[in-house]
C-alpha cells in the first residue's frame, strides 16, 4: 500500500501546494481521497490519471477539498475513461454532485454532441452516502470510515485504509478527536492536517482575531498533532493540508517532533510513502522509514 500526496495545502492559494488530495495505491485499487484544486495535473504527474482511478473519497464538502470534481470527471472522459465513477461522500453529498452536473449541463451536452467520443459512461457518476463506521471494500482495500469532529461542519470523516497487514489512517480536517485517535491505533502510518497558529497573525482587510481563533478552533494545532500520533501508538506520522502553506518547516519540524520520537514527514506535493516497501520517496530522493 502506497500514499501519494497530490496536494498539501488549504485554501490558501500556493504555486507550491495544490489543494488538498491524496492518491491511495493499493495492490489492485486507485482510490482518490479528495478533490482539492489542481489535482488533475497532480494525478498525471503521478503517473495515475482520472482516467484508472477505481473510487474518489470525499472527506467532507468544504470546497478546498472538493472544487476540482468537475475538472476530474471532464478530463477523465477526454482521457478515455469507459466507466462511471464512484464517490463515496457525506450526507449532502449527491446533492451537491447532482447540483454540480446540472450547472454543467449546457456545456456538457454541447461537448458530447460536437466531440463524439466512443463513450459517455465516465460522465456518470455513481455517489455514494456514507457514515461513520461503515467499512467500504475497494480493490482489496478495506477502508474504515471515522467521525471527526469538524464542527460546525456536520459530517466529516477522516478514513482508514488496510490490506495486506498495513494500516494507514488519514485524518481528514478536524481538531484533536479520540475517535481517530482509537481508530488510528499502531497504524504503520498517521496522515494528519497541521494548522501552525504562529504563522497565522492578524493583518487588517484579511483576517481578524476572530477569524484566526474560529479557524485555528476546528483544526489541529502544531502544537497538539505530535502529542496526538504518540497517543495512537503510530509508527509513522506525515503532515498535510498545511495551513498556511508557507509555514516554516525546520520551525515546525523540532516542533512536532518534541512530542513525536518517530519517523516524521513534512509532506510535499507528488512525495509518496510505501507502507509496504517503508520508504519515502521525492523526486530523486529515496528515504527509509526504518524496518
Amino acid at each position: 500500500m502506497e500514499i501519494v500526496f497530490l496536494g498539501t495545502g488549504c485554501p490558501v492559494v500556493s504555486t507550491e501546494r495544490y489543494g488538498p488530495a491524496q492518491l491511495i495505491l493499493g495492490q489492485d485499487a486507485r482510490v482518490l481521497v479528495d478533490c482539492g484544486s489542481g489535482v488533475t495535473q497532480r494525478l498525471v504527474a503521478a503517473g495515475t490519471p482520472g482516467r484508472a482511478l477505481d473510487a474518489l473519497l470525499l472527506t467532507h464538502l468544504h470546497s478546498d477539498h472538493l472544487v476540482d470534481l468537475y475538472q476530474l470527471i471532464v478530463s477523465s472522459w477526454h482521457q478515455g475513461r469507459d466507466r462511471p465513477l464512484p464517490v463515496y461522500g457525506p450526507p449532502g453529498t449527491r446533492r451537491y454532485v447532482e447540483g454540480l452536473m446540472a450547472l454543467w449541463e449546457p456545456e456538457l451536452s454541447q461537448r458530447i454532441a460536437h466531440e463524439q467520443r466512443p463513450s459517455t459512461a465516465a460522465l456518470e457518476v455513481a455517489v455514494t452516502e456514507i457514515s461513520a463506521g461503515e467499512v467500504l471494500e475497494i480493490g482489496g482495500l478495506r477502508v474504515t470510515v471515522v467521525a471527526v469532529d469538524h464542527q460546525p461542519v456536520r459530517h466529516a470523516f477522516g478514513f482508514v485504509f488496510e490490506e495486506s497487514g498495513r494500516k494507514l489512517a488519514l485524518s481528514g480536517d478536524t481538531r484533536r478527536c479520540d475517535a481517530l485517535i482509537d481508530a488510528a491505533g499502531g497504524a504503520d502510518l498517521l496522515v494528519h492536517e497541521v494548522f501552525i497558529h504562529r504563522e497565522m497573525p492578524v493583518i487588517p482587510g484579511v483576517r481578524s482575531a476572530a477569524t484566526v481563533a474560529n479557524v485555528a478552533s476546528y483544526h489541529t494545532l502544531s502544537a497538539e498533532v505530535g502529542k496526538i500520533a504518540t497517543e495512537a501508538g503510530v509508527q509513522a506520522l506525515a503532515l498535510t493540508h498545511f495551513v498556511p502553506p508557507a509555514a516554516d518547516r525546520a520551525a515546525l519540524l523540532a516542533e512536532v517532533a518534541a512530542d513525536f520520537a518517530g519517523p516524521l514527514v513534512l509532506a510535499e506535493d507528488l512525495l509518496r510513502i510505501d507502507l509496504t516497501a517503508r520508504k519515502v520517496v521525492y523526486g530523486q530522493a529515496v528515504l527509509s522509514l526504518g524496518r
